[in-house]
């Protein structure tokens, strides 16, 4: 069943204590460094996938029957000290094909209408722009236009990057494979990860859904921040009933990163959205009008 998805789918604060300040402009420059980064986020389109057999999302019979349509959104995250490229979408060799592709087994459908290099021009943007690339994992559709970002630092939890360059992917799933091949900058990360070094963007270690799946939280000075999910959850069922997709690398490790995850959003007051949910695609694209 992996098979089938394989071929898709701060600044610090200082407290000096008892100082005397010396003049106006030493008040404005302590107040300046305390002052949190300022971090932008936008909200891009790398395609639509159709589940067709919604069933493989559920370790039983619940979703038998049933289809389902996935946003495949990928995201740019510009702070003072760089610029981080979160996911990669669907393959770039589906834009401009006659109609969507339909996978052999029929299971998904699966299209992507915009190229990666003209929606980063529509944010005023090239890949040049782009430091830091990372994936939540390395699946078909998240690693889509991954190459694109040969010149940027891959960032990529040890154990994911293990299992997609091991032999066995390279000879079973080589364009699991290939879709990463050319990203050779590479940092490779053993748990959690503090982008920039002020808690602003933070990778999250998540395994379960593939041996380093991972997630991203974001705070954007907006009231809450923000998680996004990777494929944690799919769907919006799976995260109230906390079902977990049969074809998983490790369900039961997925069971306990699910616990995990949910006491750090209640920590953190975060609010959650699922990357491939249409419902928090649009959800997120207009908070970020606010």
């Amino acid at each position: 069943m992996k098979k089938i998805l394989f071929f898709l789918i701060g600044l610090s604060i200082i407290s000096c204590k008892d100082v005397k300040k010396t003049s106006e402009n030493s008040d404005e420059n302590a107040q300046v460094s305390t002052e949190k980064a300022k971090v932008t986020l936008h909200v891009l389109d790398g395609g639509t996938v159709q589940a067709n057999m919604l069933e493989l999302f559920s370790e039983d019979t619940t979703y038998t029957g049933q289809s389902r349509g996935f946003a495949d959104a990928y995201y740019v995250i510009s702070h003072p000290k760089g610029t981080l490229m979160w996911d990669a979408g669907l393959p770039e060799s589906l834009v401009g094909l006659p109609q969507p592709y339909t996978s052999p087994n029929g299971a998904f459908t699966v299209s992507r209408k915009d190229s990666l290099n003209t929606q980063l021009k529509r944010i005023g943007m090239t890949v040049d722009s782009i430091d830091y690339i990372s994936l939540s994992h390395t699946h078909f559709d998240h690693s889509g236009h991954a190459n694109n970002l040969k010149n940027s630092t891959w960032l990529v939890q040890e154990n994911e990057y293990n299992f997609v360059t091991s032999d066995t992917v390279k000879t079973t799933q080589p364009d699991m494979y290939n879709a990463i091949k050319e990203l050779t900058n590479i940092k490779k990360l053993n748990g959690d990860f503090d982008v920039f070094g002020d808690s602003t963007v933070v990778i999250k270690s998540m395994p379960g859904h593939t041996p380093g799946h991972q997630v991203l939280y974001l705070d954007l000075s907006l009231d809450r921040p923000i998680l996004l999910t990777g494929d944690l959850y799919h769907i919006e069922e799976n995260r109230v009933h906390k079902r977990v997709p049969s074809f998983n690398y490790d369900i039961p490790q997925t069971k306990k990163t699910i616990e995990a995850f949910e006491a750090f959003a209640i920590e953190k007051n975060a609010d959650v959205f699922i990357q491939h949910s249409v419902r928090d695609f649009d959800r997120l694209k207009e908070l970020l009008k606010k």
